[in-house]
């Protein structure tokens, strides 16, 4: 609450994604409506993250993405949520874990002194799964 509007990227997305979560476990909403509420997350997450690597000269989010080690089909699925069919609400709930995992790796576990990163060889496999099996092709979509 100290950083009044200018809170840490990090933060803010943290608490968007895991706010859908907990929107998505009350059962309050329904598919559609977590659909819009986890892609805003996501949309925003890649948007916000990818901003400051961007260089007066437009780069790829692809690149950009590559670059802070986010997984090229959650740029796929920030595209598809912004220009494209919207897709389904198990996609969406599974960028939000990667994206989660990403943000707990990238800023949590430096602010909370490394402890967080100490993954077990079957977290790690488990995770490695979780991306071999949404990777975006037409049909995931539908």
């Amino acid at each position: 609450s100290r950083y009044g509007p200018k809170m840490p990227l990090a933060v803010d997305c943290t608490a968007e994604l895991i706010r859908c979560k907990v929107l998505d476990s009350s059962g309050r909403l329904k598919s559609h409506e977590l659909i819009l509420s986890y892609g805003l997350a996501l949309v925003r997450f890649v948007n916000l993250i990818t901003e400051r690597k961007q260089k007066m000269v437009s780069i790829p989010l692809r690149q950009l993405a590559r670059e802070v080690d986010i997984p090229i089909w959650v740029v796929d699925l920030r595209h598809e949520l912004t220009h494209g069919k919207l897709p389904r609400l198990a996609l969406c709930r599974k960028g939000c874990d990667v994206v989660l995992d990403w943000l707990r790796k990238t800023y949590w576990s430096r602010q909370l002194g490394n402890n967080l990163c100490e993954e077990s060889e079957d977290e790690e496999e488990e995770q490695e799964g979780v991306e071999e099996n949404a990777e975006l092709d037409n049909d995931a979509w539908e």
